[in-house]
Order: C-alpha cells, then sequence, then structure tokens
C-alpha cells in the first residue's frame, strides 16, 4: 500500500488539531477518510503512529513526532514544486505564503525590516505572523504551524533544523533620572539594588532571574508584564530598571530619550537570536531565503546598531554566514 499525498495532508492535519473530528471538519472530509490515511500509514511504517485516548482525542507517539517530521519535508518539497509552477501561470494565481512565528517582542522590534527585505528581493507573498513566547513557539513548529521561528536560545533546545545568528548580550535599561544611567556600564550588584520591571513570559522569567545569582541578592520584582512595551513604559515612568537583550533598531520601534541602556560590566553569557524550522537539511527555498535575508539584515546593521555591550565583550556577534 502507498499513501497518497492528499493522506499525507490528512495525517498533517491530524497532528495539528490533536483530533480525527477536528482534523475532519477543518479539511471538510469524513472520519473514515482520516482513519483510513493513518490505517495505511501504519502499515506502511509498521508501526504505531497515533494513540487515541477514549474522551480525549488523539496524540502522536515517539515515532509519530519522528514520522511527522518527514511529513513536513514531503509537503514542503510539494510546496516549492507549486512556487515553480507559478512562473507559467497568470497573475491570479494563489500569492505564496511564509509562515513566521516569533519572539513576541519580535513582531514589533525585529520583524518589519526583515519581512520589507524579503517583499522587496522576492517579489509579493501572503506573510503570516504568530507572536508567542517559547514554548508556544515550539509547539507550533512541532505541529507544522509555522516554516520558521524566530527567538532566542533560551530554555529547551529547538532542535536539529537552528540556524544561528548573532549573540544578543543583556543589558541594563533605565530612566535618564537614574544615577546609574550615566555610568559607562553597571554590575548585577548595583541593579539588585533597584525594583525590576520584569518581562514575565515563560523560560524568559527563568532567564532573567538567574543573571542576578552574579549579585549577593536578587532584587525585589516592582512589576511583572508580558510586554515588552510596557516594561519601557514602567522604566520611563521610573518604576524601577530592566534587564533585556534587543536593542531595537531606528526603523522599528526605537526608545523614548528619557530610557538609557547600559552595557553590563559582568561576563554574562550572551543569548543567540536564531531561526529554527521542522525542516533540517531539506528547507524550502523560500525558508533559505529568509533565513539569509534575517542574516544580511544584522550584518548590515551592525552589532553597535543591536547590541549593547562593553567593547571587550563585543567580538564575533554574528555567526559566520549560512552556508546552505
Amino acid at each position: 500500500m502507498r499513501l497518497t499525498y492528499r493522506q499525507i495532508e490528512y495525517l498533517r492535519e491530524v497532528a495539528r488539531q490533536n483530533s480525527i473530528t477536528d482534523a475532519g471538519k477543518e479539511l471538510g472530509i469524513s472520519q473514515s477518510s482520516i482513519l483510513a490515511a493513518i490505517d495505511v500509514a501504519e502499515e506502511v511504517t509498521g508501526t504505531r503512529l497515533f494513540a487515541r485516548r477514549k474522551g480525549h482525542g488523539i496524540e502522536m507517539t515517539p515515532a509519530g513526532h519522528k514520522f511527522l517530521v518527514s511529513v513536513r519535508r514531503f509537503l514542503a518539497s510539494g510546496d516549492d514544486f507549486e512556487r515553480s509552477l507559478a512562473q507559467f501561470t497568470d497573475t491570479t494565481a494563489t500569492m505564496a505564503t511564509i509562515r513566521i512565528g516569533c519572539f513576541i517582542p519580535f513582531g514589533a522590534l525585529l520583524i518589519p525590516p526583515i519581512v520589507k527585505r524579503y517583499l522587496e528581493a522576492y517579489g509579493d507573498c501572503e506573510i503570516i505572523l504568530l507572536e508567542g513566547d517559547q514554548t508556544q513557539l515550539r509547539s507550533w513548529l512541532a505541529t507544522g504551524d509555522v516554516d520558521v521561528v524566530v527567538t532566542y536560545d533560551i530554555g529547551q533546545e529547538y532542535g536539529s533544523g537552528v540556524t544561528p545568528i548573532c549573540k544578543f548580550p543583556t543589558h541594563g535599561i533605565l530612566n535618564i533620572e537614574d544615577p546609574l544611567a550615566h555610568q559607562e556600564s553597571v554590575s548585577m550588584e548595583d541593579l539588585a539594588q533597584r525594583p525590576l520591571i520584569l518581562l514575565d513570559l515563560p523560560e524568559t522569567r527563568t532567564y532573567l532571574m538567574s543573571v542576578f545569582d552574579l549579585a549577593t541578592q536578587r532584587p525585589k520584582i516592582g512589576l511583572r508584564t508580558r510586554s515588552y512595551e510596557t516594561v519601557r513604559s514602567a522604566v520611563l515612568n521610573n518604576l524601577g530598571i530592566s534587564i533585556l537583550n534587543i536593542r531595537p533598531a531606528l526603523d522599528t520601534s526605537p526608545d523614548s530619550a528619557n530610557l538609557v541602556r547600559v552595557p553590563i560590566s559582568d561576563q554574562l553569557r550572551q543569548p543567540t537570536l536564531l531561526v529554527a524550522d521542522p525542516y533540517g537539511d531539506k528547507k524550502p527555498d523560500y525558508v533559505r531565503s529568509f533565513i539569509h535575508v534575517l542574516y544580511q539584515y544584522f550584518v548590515d546593521l551592525g552589532p553597535e546598531n543591536f547590541a549593547v555591550v562593553l567593547p571587550e565583550y563585543s567580538h564575533d556577534l554574528i555567526y559566520p554566514r549560512p552556508d546552505f
């Protein structure tokens, strides 16, 4: 028996929905058609790919997750083939789509100028942007809801399809009236004396708080928020200080003149901005193109415009150019 292209699409949708019923509704087909696709897939692979949970839908087995990686790569090849045919069709042909998942703050601080460059280089296409925390990004990647994820290497790993772009050193962000704002650098010990405005996202909060382990005490939390913009507003209103990584460029969402970003004098781990995708070494052309555009953006921007760091810690912030 052989799986058809359509049946493979059914299997991807079941993995997304964790439900045969919901997948059938989304695809507009009968449950029996989906069950038949599962039966064929499990017969071809010789293993159980889906575990039925009575009253709780369906979930993939460990073997099923491995199978899903092959499914995504196969369907990506089909998407590439359809894109290659577009040059022979008229202007009413379906517009190409790239689905981008990004760490929540990147939606405003990073993605728009990169999308602009991508469209200028490769023509019109539909951009679907999903902004989430680290846990959500991994879920979207695993279920095939996104083609790429742009995030930091904070928390659990993102698998084998990872391309490192550049490092973002942690730095302090202070109100201009704070005496520390006028120093060449600040120590974690000094920052720990101020109330902390915490970017309270899963895994991010753990990383940011762990940075204070270099100090003799952890700071008092002055405000917790999931919003990067609220962090900036709270510091602007002198409610405390914060520590962050990305420095907004002038073409995205620049800081107020009353906010000051100061390098940290302690030698800290420098989180890496990365692109993760589900395709491994079988990346579709449009995914490779997006990664190259993102990489070149930071090369053109230069560390002096995206990083806040002392000169002695500023070497090798940009990784070697991706060779795919």
